[in-house]
């Protein structure tokens, strides 16, 4: 007998992760080798995450983990960067009222500390200290655009 996700009645829930890849990386240094000398101040340093997904079988997600950042400004730019990491996991006896958030927390999460490693590398070698970024807190991340869609939707007139 088997549930609706696929999986054993009865069989405690599983997230694997079949396999994970680097699907984009970019990494620009406009200014070197001006830009690699000493800086009078530390750069203003910003950082962009975004979290996407889509369903390749019943069971089977492909999560893209989006990191862009940046160090300087304009004509002062140091370096800048993008990097799609991305992974295939499968959603083994999660209800499916729960395989949303699975999905969009758990797997970005399993992503994060392989894409911030690849992130380091590329800055140092770009010829910066490598740039760590901290951990991010993607329950917090997923219940802030869960909001913002709840509130682009437009409200039923009584």
């Amino acid at each position: 007998m088997t549930d609706t996700n696929g999986g054993h009645a009865g069989a405690a829930p599983a997230l694997n992760c079949l396999v994970q890849y680097c699907k984009d990386l970019s990494f620009e240094n406009p200014n070197a080798p001006r830009s690699l000398g000493p800086q009078e101040k530390a750069p203003n340093i910003n950082i962009q995450v975004n979290v996407n997904a889509k369903q390749l079988a019943e069971m089977d997600f492909e999560v893209e983990l989006l990191i862009e950042g940046s160090a300087g400004e304009a004509t002062d730019l140091l370096f800048k960067f993008e990097l799609t990491y991305s992974g295939v996991f499968r959603l083994i006896n999660i209800p499916g009222e729960q395989t949303h958030p699975v999905v969009m927390i758990e797997c970005p999460r399993l992503l994060f500390p392989f894409a911030r490693q690849i992130i380091a590398d590329c800055v140092r070698n770009g010829g910066f200290p490598p740039l760590y970024l901290d951990p991010i807190d993607f329950a917090s991340l997923y219940a802030q655009r869960m909001q913002q869609a709840q509130a682009a939707q437009p409200t039923a007139l009584s």
